[in-house]
């Protein structure tokens, strides 16, 4: 892997054509120079200076390497920067929207780091199903959605996948699955189940599922929230199916044991609206998610075009001059 200390030291060997004067320039001796310098070299198989007694010239490879040098380092200084405006934020509000159970269960910790850090801003969470969310997003009600499971979204909006999502079977104390390991997907049909209303989107999908494999639920009784499922399983009126971290948060009344013999995953992804700019403190909150989430990292540009992709090497070619970052 190359190493990104290496490639500053490389690009200071460059620009000033001597292992000593860039000694000079980075505070650094020769001989650490040259070190550094033969490190790189190897980690690449490359010869990339020619060495002589007025000073290093580069190779064909060097001058290659050159170029997408400055380009990565022009990158480094506009996330670095974009992370530091965002942090010297003085105000704002983030309008988020979430589909129930990530609303009931991710949201909420995520805004309480998020005001550990950014103490002057402020969040608004909006729990809908998944079309609500969409139609919040399309309407400019919401900078950015969480949503699960299967939705799709058209221009302007855009989506991006953050993680998969594994739904468990939950019940409560004295259920005939307690001291299993696994639920049978067939074992389902033979237990009172208790779920979401039918309009709902994880009821249809759950449903859907099933039926793939002629299973059809007991449905003894409905609730519209998460924490009420919940509640219902605990009370031995029935299990339910949740996902894993809906289910973490069940106490000692509850247990979850993962369904065997179908694919019961779904999918946490972030809808946005790609034609309006995100405001400052929606970025802060991306951004600040991105430990968790990598790919929200590149919500980290300091431009507004927000499309989850590093810049494409030909803008970086025209804005820095980066002559060999073909396509």
């Amino acid at each position: 892997m190359i190493d990104l200390y290496k490639l500053e030291i490389f690009n200071s060997v460059a620009m000033e054509g001597s292992f000593s004067k860039a000694a000079r320039g980075l505070s650094l001796t020769q001989p650490a120079i040259s070190h550094h310098m033969r490190d790189l070299e190897a980690s690449l198989s490359a010869t990339l200076f020619e060495r002589g007694p007025r000073g290093v010239t580069l190779t064909p490879a060097g001058e290659s390497l050159l170029d997408y040098t400055r380009c990565i380092l022009h990158l480094v200084a506009e996330a670095q920067n974009a992370v530091q405006q965002v942090d010297a934020l003085a105000d704002g509000q983030v309008r988020l929207g979430a589909t129930p159970d990530a609303g009931f269960y991710l949201l909420p910790q995520w805004m309480q780091s998020f005001h550990g850090r950014f103490p002057n801003l402020t969040t608004a969470l909006t729990t809908a199903d998944s079309s609500g969310i969409v139609a919040a997003l399309t309407a400019n009600d919401l900078d950015v959605g969480f949503v699960e499971g299967e939705v799709t979204v058209s221009p302007p909006l855009q989506m991006a996948a953050l993680q998969p999502v594994r739904l468990l079977a939950v019940f409560g104390e004295g259920h005939a699955w307690q001291g299993e390991t696994a639920v049978a997907i067939q074992d389902l049909a033979h237990h009172p189940a208790v779920l979401r209303p039918p309009g709902s989107h994880s009821r249809a999908w759950i449903e859907q599922t099933l039926s793939q494999h002629n299973i059809h639920l007991q449905v003894v009784a409905e609730f519209d929230n998460p924490e009420s499922l919940k509640s219902a399983a605990a009370s031995g009126l029935g299990f339910t199916i949740l996902p894993e971290w809906a289910a973490a948060n069940g106490g000692d009344k509850l247990h979850a044991l993962p369904i065997t013999g179908a694919d019961l995953n779904r999918t946490l992804k972030l809808i946005w609206q790609e034609e309006r700019p995100l405001s400052r403190a929606a970025q802060a909150f991306l951004i600040h998610l991105s430990d968790q989430f990598p790919v929200l990292a590149r919500f980290a540009q300091t431009s507004y075009k927000l499309d989850l992709g590093l810049p494409s090497r030909r803008s970086y070619r025209a804005s820095h001059d980066c002559k060999t970052c073909g396509e």
